[in-house]
């Protein structure tokens, strides 16, 4: 299942509506400070060198792409950019370390997704792939409006925000694994799927701290806290 095709976005949509009208108790206004990131959130924030991937990647043939291929190494790249920008809105709203430190770590993701799609030959919609807060695909410019629709009411509706695509993108890089036997294309997804557990792991670390609970959209429960619950995995392409 491809979480984010339209009937996927339009559920992700419903939830982002419930999310509005029962996540936020808080005022923005009455945030006069911008409550700051807690220390060590540089260890959640997994950052994927493309120049060590440009290496990794002769270790493997370059192989016919099949049309689900295609099609989800630009969904995946967008997907990458709907992360980076939403956390870099969140971060000027909030001024929360956790997203600037993550924002950066998913333009390394979008990266990695490029070099792959560099390396088949394809092509991404220029304007979408440059300018922030715009996207190819419809239902990824629709998610990107509601998300950040609902993280500019509080820093937790921010952060629920957060965990709700990193679930999402957990999900369709999954999807996207079983639409591929190709062993370039999955050690990568393998990396950025290491990289959102990671980055779940700080969104709902500072979320908890905040005194705020979170019960998953998109994961299951027993995957969202198995995943929660275990240690910060290393970055970097191993």
């Amino acid at each position: 299942m491809k979480i984010l095709t339209t009937c996927g976005a339009a559920a992700v949509v419903c939830i982002l509506i419930l999310v509005m009208c029962t996540g936020c108790t808080t005022d923005q206004q009455q945030y006069t400070t911008q409550p700051a990131g807690t220390s060590g959130e540089e260890s959640y924030a997994t950052v994927l060198d493309a120049g060590t991937l440009d290496a990794r990647l002769e270790e493997y043939p370059v192989a016919t792409l099949s049309a689900a291929e295609e099609s989800d190494l630009l969904y995946m790249q967008e997907e990458e950019k709907l992360a980076r920008d939403v956390y870099a809105v969140f971060f000027e709203t909030w001024g929360m370390q956790v997203f600037k430190n993550i924002g950066k770590a998913e333009q390394t993701h979008m990266d990695s997704v490029t070099v792959l799609i560099e390396r088949y030959g394809l092509e991404s919609q220029s304007e979408s792939s440059v300018t922030a807060g715009v996207f190819a695909h419809p239902e990824l410019q629709a998610l990107y409006d509601d998300l950040v629709k609902t993280g500019i009411l509080s820093p937790e509706d921010a952060l629920r925000a957060a965990i709700l695509v990193e679930e999402t993108d957990i999900v369709d890089l999954r999807d996207a694994m079983s639409r591929t036997d190709n062993g370039d294309i999955r050690y990568v997804y393998e990396n950025l799927m290491r990289g959102s557990e990671n980055h779940l792991r700080a969104f709902a670390r500072n979320l908890e701290q905040q005194g705020e609970s979170y019960t998953p959209m998109v994961l299951t429960q027993v995957d969202y806290d198995g995943i929660v619950s275990t240690s910060v995995r290393p970055g970097g392409f191993s």
